[in-house]
């Protein structure tokens, strides 16, 4: 296979469009058909589905998609090398988390992080759902989870620990309030089971089971919303609680619900030199954070 075919098919993916893609090529569009059309007859499989709204890679053209972008930042890599600028923190580190990791976590290290490296061009990606953060897609993630894939790459930074919150406008109406001995009489918002992997669980399933007033979410951010309003009480990451004005704690962080917090790396992207630099600087700050994020190792 030629490795220009390569060049055309991330182009293509990229764009979208062949004139998208002539336009990175530095092309015109007839050369970019000629070329495709080249390609798929010489190796005779199909890269692209063709439609009216532009191009869409097959499960083919996602393979070949994949090993462009490895070869790309292998390429950008070397050359770096061969110039003696492999230190230099240059170019785009495309950084995976949650949104409210980014909202009451890191948003402050990410300011940080673009006054001090001016010339690394951060791309923040996020996603409600830990389990739908793309790590193929970043070349970090910053993902809560006590048992990563064996075959990611990264470091613990600590343990994320949650406590039951509630603001002064609900404590008021329910002055009477006793968690400890009768918790299932107060009014809970829980997560749905889209994620109620990420915030204790199992102590809902043990403390509330027959609880009667709940309101469920679908985010972590809607809960804490809710809490924050009055609407009732939730069990939120100590993070997150803990920064939030409005909200009070009102238990110890709950046992055996702590979830650890890891920054993992992409395999491919983790020795350029810019990618180093952003986890090695927002796990220094992270480990900082006791004791909002417990026990970094």
């Amino acid at each position: 296979m030629d490795w220009d075919y390569l060049r055309y098919i991330h182009a293509l993916a990229i764009g979208g469009t062949l004139a998208k893609a002539g336009e990175m090529l530095g092309v015109h569009q007839t050369t970019v058909l000629r070329r495709l059309d080249q390609m798929e007859e010489q190796m005779g499989v199909q890269f692209f589905e063709r439609n009216r709204d532009g191009l869409q890679l097959t499960p083919v053209g996602e393979t070949a998609f994949r090993e462009a972008e490895r070869l790309a930042a292998d390429m950008e890599n070397l050359e770096r090398q061969l110039v003696g600028r492999d230190s230099a923190p240059v170019g785009k580190v495309r950084l995976a988390a949650t949104d409210t990791m980014v909202n009451a976590l890191i948003g402050p290290m990410i300011a940080e992080l673009v006054r001090e490296y001016p010339d690394i061009e951060l791309e923040v990606l996020t996603d409600n759902d830990v389990l739908n953060l793309s790590h193929r897609e970043a070349d970090l993630t910053l993902r809560p989870v006590n048992k990563p894939q064996a075959t990611l790459e990264g470091e613990r930074i600590g343990t994320i620990e949650s406590a039951i919150y509630g603001a002064a406008s609900y404590r008021k109406r329910h002055a009477d309030l006793d968690l400890e001995h009768s918790p299932e009489q107060a009014l809970w918002i829980l997560p749905d089971e889209s994620f109620s992997h990420l915030a204790a669980g199992r102590w809902y399933r043990k403390h509330l089971k027959n609880a009667s007033s709940i309101i469920r979410c679908n985010s972590l951010q809607a809960m804490h919303a809710l809490a924050r309003a009055g609407a009732g009480l939730a069990a939120l990451p100590c993070y997150l609680g803990d920064s939030t004005e409005e909200l009070a704690r009102l238990s110890e962080p709950l046992e055996g619900e702590g979830v650890d917090l890891w920054l993992m790396v992409n395999h491919d992207t983790q020795q350029m030199a810019r990618v180093r630099i952003v986890m090695e600087f927002l796990t220094a700050r992270l480990t900082q954070l006791t004791p909002q994020v417990e026990g970094g190792s």
